[in-house]
């Protein structure tokens, strides 16, 4: 009887103990995803603040780009697709863009360049409705391919036309 009793009581505060695991668990996913749409401070990423919705940014991004001849290869509407499927997230959208002329001598000077290239450019909103516009900053794909500088121009016009999007 008495085993009984104490593998009873072993039951029950197991049983507690997992419940209030499994809640941590599930309170550090949401955090998670509150924070995950926050601008990063580091690994490379630039984060500019829009003064325009992100369609707002997107449509002077994409006018930019043509009116300076660059190519927009896609526009990923992540949030779209999300939606399609069911699942809701912010406004977010990505631009893939570039120019031949300049991203070929960068792929021939160092091929692994060619995993970051198109550029791209990434508008969203957070949770307080702000609008961020961010891109990999040219000294970070300088460091992680080892680029020489006479070649970072022909990628230095992401921060340009960020820039001048959110403006």
């Amino acid at each position: 009887m008495l085993i009984a009793l104490f593998l009873a009581l072993v039951g029950i505060a197991m049983t507690i103990y997992l419940v209030s695991v499994h809640a941590s668990a599930a309170a550090d996913t949401e955090k998670k995803q509150e924070i995950s749409m926050t601008p990063a401070d580091n690994k490379g990423i630039v984060n500019t603040l829009s003064n325009h919705s992100v369609d707002e940014t997107v449509d002077r991004l994409n006018n930019i780009l043509q009116s300076k001849g660059v190519t927009l290869f896609a526009l990923v509407d992540h949030s779209g697709e999300a939606e399609k499927t069911g699942m809701r997230m912010p406004p977010t959208k990505l631009l893939i863009f570039g120019n031949p002329k300049a991203g070929t001598p960068l792929m021939l000077a160092v091929p692994s360049v060619a995993i970051d290239l198109p550029l791209k450019i990434l508008v969203w909103e957070d949770a307080h409705k702000k609008t961020w516009v961010s891109y990999n900053s040219s000294a970070y794909l300088q460091e992680r391919h080892n680029l020489r500088t006479e070649l970072l121009q022909n990628i230095e016009v992401v921060e340009t036309l960020a820039a001048k999007a959110a403006e």
